[in-house]
């Protein structure tokens, strides 16, 4: 079992400290944990756990709910014993708050927990069967089953909820899949306390070596080598746009092509309609300001485009916005590399023609500082202007003022994919804009209204993905218990006998799990 203090990939149960090289984390703090080097993984370590992943798919993907639900469960508990460790380290790291990391420490083993009993119970698989019946046709059976050996790139927005023991991995551990977690550079000793914790979980469950491996490295190389491997089926990504697509291209381009379920921004449009900013414009743009400043503006569901009515209110919304951001004082961002991007967003969109600058917020003493920044454009602009609607991962957004009603039809229809839009209306306003709702539900995947997209319900009905460019596929969800889906494929089985059956399409159903049987519900 590794040694906690030991640096180095886990490859399996081992910790190696060779590579290709060595790099130093780009943390928020100058301290001792961001003065170590970490390994880059070499190529012939990625074979080496890839390899070890491939055979420990062949037992792991065998084990019942019951067993993974029990490793599931082990995960938590350990996360559960060392999160004050685990969050003294990682505020370290990223310069996020211990409130803020003690709740996605919470959400993260929630969520496993959660995945625990939808193993247990087992109606996941959807397991369907059409018997033969008296007309002599086939039996034919069919379940969802595990796809192989998946790759997790670990995001640097949510160092626990999306990182090494995130909602990718254990939604393909769910699944029977084995996990090789590609961790984020900028909080590496967080990821391997975690890893640890895995694998020590592991071992108590008696699950195969090789079901969990974690790599380090920051070069582009690295997530080529292990997106290209010949035993990959799978990958789950969280991060920018520019990574996600390459991702999606060596992926795609592989004599296997194999799946990509990357998440890559969103900026979240927000309409606010006429009845709404009558009523409330005062209440809305306290809201709003909060959004966008939460977290420095580091959430991919930061709202960063924002629609208003053409009514005389929106001209205090806008005052009470730019007296919000004024006042805001800039915060410390996740790294060096974080802070530089969002800075050269900013700079970008400020160029942007029919942009114009509201606000900025208040400059602090430091590096890695995001100073928030408050643009605002015309309708007319923005449709000339497609690029307006790119994100900036940072506290900015930019408000876009319609002359007409009928333009936030035209906005809706203008937009691409994201990962939520929000609608803020009143009861005349839901009779008005009926008809807005069908044109944003083809442009996200969740909107919400009289809200702000910021805060992802982790709940079996939650959808947390969208229409490309958010995502690559629009028909998953990283976040929920649907997430389990994404590593997982139906087989169908056809005239069978029993025995060789998988115990979730047995005649008998020793599992007692909820199954459809010639179209009615078991």
């Amino acid at each position: 079992m590794p040694e906690n203090s030991s640096i180095g990939h886990r490859i399996g149960n081992r910790i190696e400290n060779s590579g290709d090289g060595r790099f130093s984390p780009d943390c928020a703090d100058s301290s001792s944990e961001c003065n170590e080097s970490f390994p880059e993984v070499s190529a012939e370590l990625i074979h080496e756990a890839m390899s070890l992943a491939e055979e420990a798919f062949r037992q792991y993907c065998r084990k019942s709910g019951v067993q993974k639900g029990f490793f599931l469960e082990k995960i938590a508990a350990h996360l559960s014993q060392r999160k004050e460790e685990i969050i003294s380290v990682c505020s370290v790291e990223t310069a996020l708050p211990v409130a803020r990391l003690e709740g996605e420490m919470q959400r993260t083993i929630n969520q496993i927990n959660l995945f625990a009993q939808m193993l247990r119970e087992g109606s996941w698989v959807i397991a369907t069967i059409s018997t033969s019946g008296k007309d002599n046709k086939p039996d034919v059976r069919k379940m969802l089953q595990p796809i192989g050996p998946v790759a997790v790139f670990s995001a640097g927005n949510f160092p626990l909820a999306f990182s090494v023991a995130g909602g990718d991995t254990i939604s393909a551990l769910a699944a029977g899949c084995t996990v090789v977690v590609k961790a984020h550079p900028g909080h590496p000793k967080t990821s391997e306390i975690v890893a640890d914790l895995i694998i020590e979980s592991a071992i108590d469950s008696e699950m195969p070596e090789g079901v969990f491996s974690m790599l380090h490295g920051e070069k582009p190389e690295t997530g080529r080598d292990i997106v290209s491997h010949s035993l990959l089926k799978a990958v789950g990504f969280t991060g920018s746009l520019k990574t996600g697509r390459e991702i999606f291209r060596i992926a795609s381009e592989r004599e296997e092509p194999i799946p990509v379920f990357a998440e890559m921004g969103s900026s979240n449009p927000v309409f606010i309609l006429p009845g709404a900013m009558k009523d409330r414009a005062m209440e809305i743009a306290e809201g709003l300001v909060a959004s966008v400043l939460l977290g420095v503006g580091q959430f991919c569901t930061c709202p960063g485009l924002v629609f208003l009515p053409a009514v005389k209110e929106t001209d205090q919304f806008i005052e009470h916005c730019v007296r919000l951001f004024s006042a805001s004082q800039a915060g410390k961002m996740l790294s060096t590399r974080t802070c530089r991007n969002y800075q050269s967003g900013v700079v970008m969109t400020a160029g942007i023609s029919g942009i114009d600058i509201l606000a900025t917020g208040k400059p602090a003493a430091g590096d890695k500082m995001g100073v928030a920044c408050l643009f605002e454009a015309t309708a007319d602009a923005f449709f000339e202007s497609p690029e307006m609607e790119e994100e900036v991962f940072g506290p900015a957004t930019i408000l876009v003022t319609t002359d007409s009603n009928p333009q936030f039809y035209k906005l809706a229809e203008k937009l691409n994919g994201h990962l939520s839009i929000s609608i803020h209306g009143n009861a005349d306003d839901q009779l008005a804009f009926r008809a807005l709702i069908p044109i944003v539900a083809q442009k996200a995947g969740r909107i919400v209204w009289n809200g702000f997209p910021t805060g992802v319900e982790v709940s079996p009905a939650m959808h947390h993905g969208g229409p490309f460019p958010a995502t690559t596929s629009q028909f998953h969800t990283s976040v929920g218990l649907h997430a389990i889906q994404r590593f997982a494929a139906p087989v169908c089985y056809q005239n069978f006998p029993q025995h060789l059956l998988p115990p979730e399409l047995q005649d008998t159903n020793p599992l007692a799990i909820a199954r459809k049987i010639n179209e009615i519900q078991e």
